[in-house]
């Protein structure tokens, strides 16, 4: 079955004996969290799954590698001026937000399986509406949030799990340093990081 809500199409069907609704929510925070809201209120979603592609923030891990998230938080929130830490949206009581530890252990072992030739990380996702290109930039959000990569969807996803009480996990294939070697690695890696991605979510499947 095929729907169309808020100029997104949910394909809802069968995937390795699971029932699943598969669904691009395009780019930017606010795409995802309206996303997975539309997952939880309209498919009673009880696990939200994510995939993409994501810029390294750490040395060790090379392009074409594999991060999990063990949580998600937002780089370019800031309410400092009302008392809050960087990166914590106000009256949240969390500043990251915890993916589900099971379900992280299951997508490691998937990953590694289906894609032995790569490593896999576990560790935060840092996401903003922003693609970080530059040194700088890239230096900033890691010296602040040790996080691992930095993308553009991730926290608005873990954000909305959070709020309704639903399990997720952030899977992100490395396509870029996140630095201004970006313009020239992302077209190149994007094709691997897709074919890397659906073998993991198949492997997956199998574990659920």
């Amino acid at each position: 079955e095929t729907v169309e809500q808020a100029s997104m199409v949910f394909c809802k069907g069968v995937l390795c004996g699971k029932e699943v609704v598969i669904v691009r929510s395009g780019i930017g925070k606010v795409n995802a969290g309206i996303c997975a809201q539309i997952l939880v209120d309209r498919f009673k979603a009880e696990m939200l799954i994510n995939t993409g592609i994501a810029g390294s923030l750490d040395a060790k891990i090379d392009i074409g590698d594999m991060v999990i998230s063990t949580d998600a938080l937002h780089h370019d929130m800031d309410a400092t001026e009302f008392g809050y830490p960087v990166g914590q949206v106000p009256r949240m009581e969390v500043m990251s937000f915890p993916a589900d530890e099971e379900l992280v252990k299951k997508a490691v072992q998937a990953s590694e399986k289906a894609n032995p030739d790569i490593h896999t990380f576990t560790g935060r996702v840092a996401s903003g509406d922003q693609f970080i290109a530059s040194s700088e930039a890239k230096d900033r959000i890691a010296d602040t949030f040790h996080a691992l990569c930095t993308e553009m969807e991730g926290a608005g996803i873990a954000q909305a799990a959070y709020l309704n009480k639903v399990s997720y996990v952030i899977i992100r294939a490395i396509s870029d340093k996140a630095d201004n070697s970006a313009f020239m690695d992302y077209p190149e890696f994007e094709r691997r990081a897709i074919e890397r991605s659906v073998r993991l979510v198949k492997e997956l499947m199998a574990k659920l």
